[in-house]
């Protein structure tokens, strides 16, 4: 299977470009763990000639993805960020301005603010949840909306299909960070993104043991020179990485569901707690956007944020007392984990603009895992008795 079919989403993440070994009938797709490839004459190979060029792991691995997408390319690569880093290096240009919301992933920022800015891209970060703000700060030299959604840490909602429109206004490109929702919960294709970009190191891989990033294209507009980038700049995934992530991907779908239903069990057990001032996570009602997120998304995902009565203390606490939820970066894998973004994920954020978006010292970001949600909820309940001795009413 080598072309997006009518299958739906779990029989292809299962069977896309993942056809059997045709030399020896293996199931599963081999890891070609070779650096080149033999060559027929000068110039005349089977399709491959240097790794970093192309592999037939990494070809199945950005196959799948794009038919998950429901785009027309994927491309992998070593890390999310170098898959930000080779878009932005093939697209752009100095002189050209970019339009980011302000509060996404603080390697995203770190990237704008501290590696694009010097080279001469300007980038405005504006509160993309408020259409008519993007239009306002839209100036001649505007060339691309980058969009984050659901965002990291405050996980809200950008409508898509607002920008999407804005951007056709104004002729400028889309790229979608759709690492959150996963393609399983979302498909910013399907409503007109140009691009749609993923940490397959979080929800994709889903076992936090691979590190990868990949590009997914509505079209063939862009695939010529980001294909060019993607093998010039050289930020791409090792065999054994490809295949690491590809293997994740037969289960993303049991692994969404699971990790939604704990989210939403956990949000709503802590959304009562005496020791929680307030919780973050769009399946709630109490979220602003939860209306947006129904209509846009098919399931509401396995990030929760949250407010710890007090301040960085009580957060420390509340953190360093949980036994279940791992204090460590990164999300998305089966394990539960808990991290600070003020001081950790967004620690390159400059304290002023953390506080201006709403990351206070006591916002406590976790990524629920598919343990039980009834350990889950137990962890919770002593960690917040230990910081607030606060008990949870019976």
């Amino acid at each position: 299977m080598d072309a997006p079919t009518n299958y739906r989403f779990s029989t292809l993440a299962i069977h896309s470009h993942q056809a059997s070994d045709p030399e020896t009938g293996a199931v599963i797709i081999p890891i070609y763990e070779t650096s080149t490839f033999e060559q027929e004459d000068a110039g005349k190979h089977k399709g491959y000639d240097y790794s970093r060029s192309g592999n037939p792991t990494r070809r199945a691995l950005e196959g799948c993805l794009a038919d998950l997408e429901g785009g027309a390319y994927g491309l992998c690569f070593a890390s999310g960020l170098g898959a930000l880093t080779t878009v932005s290096m093939a697209l752009f240009k100095p002189g050209d301005h970019i339009l980011c919301g302000d509060d996404v992933y603080g390697g995203t920022y770190r990237f704008f603010d501290k590696v694009f800015r010097p080279l001469g891209i300007d980038v405005s970060f504006i509160d993309f949840t408020a259409p008519e703000e993007v239009q306002r700060h839209i100036k001649p030299n505007t060339k691309a909306l980058y969009l984050e959604t659901p965002t990291n840490p405050l996980l809200k909602l950008v409508d898509i299909q607002a920008m999407v429109a804005i951007a056709k206004e104004h002729n400028l490109l889309t790229i979608l960070d759709n690492t959150f929702a996963s393609p399983y919960l979302q498909k910013g294709i399907s409503i007109g993104v140009d691009i749609v970009l993923h940490s397959t190191t979080k929800y994709i891989g889903g076992h936090s043991d691979v590190v990868g990033g990949a590009l997914i294209l509505k079209d063939d507009t862009y695939f010529q020179p980001l294909r060019f980038y993607q093998n010039s700049l050289g930020a791409t995934p090792d065999p054994f990485a490809s295949w690491l992530t590809l293997r994740g991907l037969k289960t993303l779908a049991i692994r969404m569901k699971a990790h939604e239903a704990n989210a939403m069990a956990l949000a709503q057990f802590l959304e009562s707690h005496p020791g929680v001032e307030n919780v973050i996570y769009p399946g709630l009602s109490s979220h602003p956007q939860h209306a947006l997120a129904k209509k846009q998304m098919s399931g509401f995902g396995g990030m929760i944020s949250v407010r710890i009565k007090g301040g960085l203390e009580e957060a420390r606490t509340f953190m360093k007392s949980l036994k279940l939820f791992t204090l460590a970066e990164s999300l998305g894998g089966v394990e539960s984990l808990v991290e600070h973004p003020a001081l950790m994920t967004h620690a390159s954020v400059e304290p002023h603009i953390r506080k201006a978006i709403g990351i206070t010292d006591n916002l406590v970001r976790m990524s629920v895992g598919i343990e039980d949600i009834e350990d889950l909820k137990q962890d919770m309940a002593q960690a917040l008795e230990k910081t607030t001795k606060i008990a949870q009413p019976q």
